[in-house]
């Protein structure tokens, strides 16, 4: 005995579903008509052009140094890259060469050169020295004005040192420390003179970027 089936029953295996349907909605679409006629034919355009030139439609293409007639380039082959420009790393601090200074004057101070490189490192009156020469002295003397800059930094290092000492000193009221320092410090400006006085290199390494800073900020009056 078959099984009782209701109107919507919509198995697609039952034989009846299409009478099923027709009876539920009343309302059954015709089939699809077949279309007949042949199909038209494309045909070529009037302009060729693009048929005759291949690589007009081609993808982007690379301009770097490629000339426009030349094929595209197969994926398979890597493209080629300029090698990168190598390293070139800051320009250090202004480092004099080894030359004995001369005997003409300084434009903006009308010192000898010789005096004027010697002085900023003089005890007591260096400070004063080299801050009216990093004013006054132009760039276009470059070697007077690291030396101004370098003696300005190294009486400003030598300050410092000499209030830590003070403190301590007061601490441990011990003034020995300072006392040292003090002449030790005196003995360095006066040999420090002698070498550019002599013409001798005087870099001095652990002032180098402070003495950099100073030459760079401090703008001379006569900037010729």
């Amino acid at each position: 005995m078959e099984p009782k089936k209701s109107k919507y029953d919509t198995n697609p295996l039952d034989p009846d579903f299409v009478k099923n349907v027709g009876e539920t909605s009343g309302d059954i679409k015709p089939e699809t008509q077949e279309v007949k006629g042949a199909t038209r034919k494309v045909e070529r355009s009037a302009n060729e052009n693009a048929r005759q030139n291949i690589y007009s439609e081609a993808p982007t293409r690379r301009y770097d140094n490629v000339s426009p007639d030349a094929p595209y380039p197969s994926i398979f082959v890597p493209p080629t890259y300029s090698q990168p420009a190598p390293y070139q790393p800051p320009p250090a601090p202004y480092r004099p060469l080894e030359q004995k200074p001369t005997h003409r004057s300084v434009a903006g101070i009308g010192l000898p050169e010789k005096w004027a490189m010697m002085l900023p490192y003089a005890p007591f009156v260096g400070v004063v020295v080299a801050l009216l020469e990093l004013f006054l002295v132009p760039r276009k003397a470059p070697r007077v004005r690291f030396h101004a800059a370098q003696g300005l930094a190294l009486h400003i290092a030598i300050l410092v040192v000499r209030t830590l000492f003070g403190v301590v000193g007061v601490i441990s009221g011990s003034s020995v420390g300072g006392t040292l320092f003090g002449l030790a410090a005196f003995i360095f400006l006066i040999v420090s003179m002698v070498r550019v006085g002599k013409g001798e290199p005087h870099y001095i390494a652990p002032i180098a970027e402070p003495s950099h800073w100073l030459n760079e900020h401090i703008q001379p009056r006569n900037k010729f």
